[in-house]
């Protein structure tokens, strides 16, 4: 499975996290997720998936984007990942992933958004 089809069994993985839901029950935004070259666009609404799209959609407007090559989301999404794959901001230092536009919902959300890009983790590893 490659990683940007890991990451579309996100919607699967949000739905099954009443948790995170909750913890992001104050968040509304549009941000977009590169997994490698493959855009997703995705429309949260009180913590939980408004909308999920694939591919790339022009003129789509976005509050902010997280960017990483596949390398850096297969290793972060190891079960127990390497120290320096860990964590988003781990993966920006190593220049393997990249923040674009108002950050303001992110860092004003970040656990959350922590939690949201580390759920794949919870589908079997990769080979």
């Amino acid at each position: 499975m490659s990683p940007a089809d890991r990451f579309a069994r996100l919607p699967d993985l949000l739905a099954a996290d009443s948790d995170l839901r909750r913890r992001g029950r104050w968040l509304d935004t549009d941000l977009r997720i590169d997994i490698g070259a493959e855009p997703f666009y995705l429309t949260l609404r009180e913590g939980a998936l408004a909308d999920f799209a694939r591919g790339l959609h022009l003129l789509r407007s976005v509050a902010f984007s997280v960017s990483g090559t596949d390398e850096a989301w297969q290793r972060h999404w190891q079960q127990v990942p390497e120290p320096g794959w860990h964590d988003l901001f781990a993966l920006t230092k190593r220049g393997a992933a990249s923040f674009d536009g108002d950050l303001r919902p992110l860092l004003q959300n970040l656990q959350y958004f922590k939690d949201l890009l580390a759920l794949p983790r919870r589908l079997p590893e990769m080979n």
